[in-house]
């Protein structure tokens, strides 16, 4: 039979699994409602069963199952398996890589930013690339770091938390209790923000129609949308935003120097409207300082898919 991956990405909503190709093909996806609420015992139940399920469809096609990867939304230690600390889950030192001994499979895990990079440097927008960063942009900014062909942990996997570098030391109060993280300035939720205090400002703007006047429409999209209809306002409001993005974007060039960084999440689907931006903004500014090389910016390429591809590369030989 032929060998292939199981890659598990648990999220706050649901969880995902598939059974992956070596070229990185999912053959067979399938999900479960994330019912962590219930406790933990219930939660690793719930992977077991999914697990179970992939590796019983690939008996009945023809593939064996040879390594199970997990990626996990929140802190968690590649070396002793444990999911340390995951705030959306409401688990702290759960044993999950232990609890699928039963399996006698090779088992990973790791942050789910982290399995995602791993994803798109492997068989994604950044296939061939040594040098990757990504930055997943939603509710927060999830990051990681692909380095020298590797995927970057840090000490006790938990590095690469690149959503909270600080870059205004006196800024908006973040979720993990520091002031001015780059999440506060470049996520999703922080253009939301920017976008409601812009049209709090003024009613000289077409966002307010785009949300039928109601502040409460405001969305992602709202100030990008409006900007491509010419909305002064908007364009103002876009640009500030890229300026936030793009400066992280920098710092990340300086310090790892990378060949390319790929930028995901839901902000991710402007595609070159945002990107084309973020460029110009980031080659006037040498990407970095002066002489240095150019950084490619693309959009991540795998999109949904990128945690179930990239936690299966966890265990891939």
């Amino acid at each position: 039979m032929e060998k292939v991956y199981i890659g598990i990405d648990v999220g706050g909503m649901s969880l995902k699994g598939g059974l992956v190709t070596v070229d990185g093909v999912i053959l067979y996806k399938t999900s479960i409602k994330t019912n962590a609420s219930l406790g933990v015992e219930h939660f690793l139940n719930d992977i077991k069963t999914l697990i179970k399920d992939l590796i019983n469809w690939g008996k009945e096609n023809g593939y064996e199952a040879s390594g199970i990867g997990l990626g996990i939304p929140g802190l968690c230690n590649p070396k002793t398996g444990m999911i340390d600390y995951a705030a959306n889950l409401h688990m702290e030192h759960v044993p999950l890589i232990d609890s699928l001994k039963e399996f006698g499979l090779k088992c990973a895990l790791s942050n789910d930013a982290n399995v995602a990079c791993l994803g798109e440097a492997k068989f994604g927008a950044a296939k061939n690339y040594n040098n990757v960063i990504l930055l997943t942009i939603g509710t927060g900014i999830g990051g990681g770091v692909f380095i020298d062909g590797k995927l970057f942990e840090g000490g006790e996997g938990k590095g690469a938390e690149l959503g909270h570098m600080i870059i205004n030391v006196d800024g908006y109060l973040c979720g993990c209790g520091n002031h001015g993280c780059y999440e506060t300035y470049a996520s999703a939720s922080a253009l939301l923000r920017m976008t409601k205090e812009a049209m709090m400002k003024t009613k000289d703007t077409k966002m307010w129609e785009y949300c039928e006047n109601d502040i409460n429409n405001v969305g992602g999209r709202t100030a990008f949308e409006c900007a491509k209809l010419g909305d002064k306002v908007a364009n103002e409001l876009v640009d500030a935003y890229v300026k936030n993005l793009s400066v992280g974007i920098l710092n990340y060039c300086n310090i790892f120097r990378p060949e390319i960084v790929l930028i995901g999440g839901g902000v991710s689907n402007q595609g070159d409207f945002l990107v084309d931006k973020v460029k110009a903004y980031c080659k006037e500014r040498h990407y970095g300082y002066k002489n240095s090389p150019e950084v490619e910016i693309k959009v991540a390429k795998l999109k949904n898919d990128a945690g179930i591809i990239g936690a299966a590369c966890l265990v891939m030989k």
